[in-house]
């Protein structure tokens, strides 16, 4: 089994997406849980707020990385079996 390579500028670009990605669910998520500033202490409901927010967002990543799979599982059992590489139920 042939191991997938993956160059440095490949890796640098994940990278730079996935701190893109980060930064925007850590700042939507800090933006609708913290609400007060009068003390340095994270209050209770605000952590939960921000577990549940972030919980939201993986919940919601996952999902639509199963829905995109299943669509192109779809799209290409389509394309082989418009190519009749499939049989065709009876």
């Amino acid at each position: 089994m042939a191991a997938v390579q993956v160059s440095e500028s490949d890796q640098i670009k994940q990278f730079k997406e996935f701190l893109g990605t980060y930064n925007k669910v850590t700042e939507n998520c800090f933006m609708d849980c913290v609400k007060d500033f009068t003390t340095r202490d994270v209050k209770p409901e605000e952590s939960s707020c921000s577990e549940s927010c972030l919980q939201k967002y993986l919940k919601m990543t996952q999902r639509i990385s199963m829905r995109f799979q299943e669509y192109h599982i779809q799209q290409n059992e389509a394309l082989a079996a418009k190519a009749g590489l499939l049989a065709q139920p009876r």
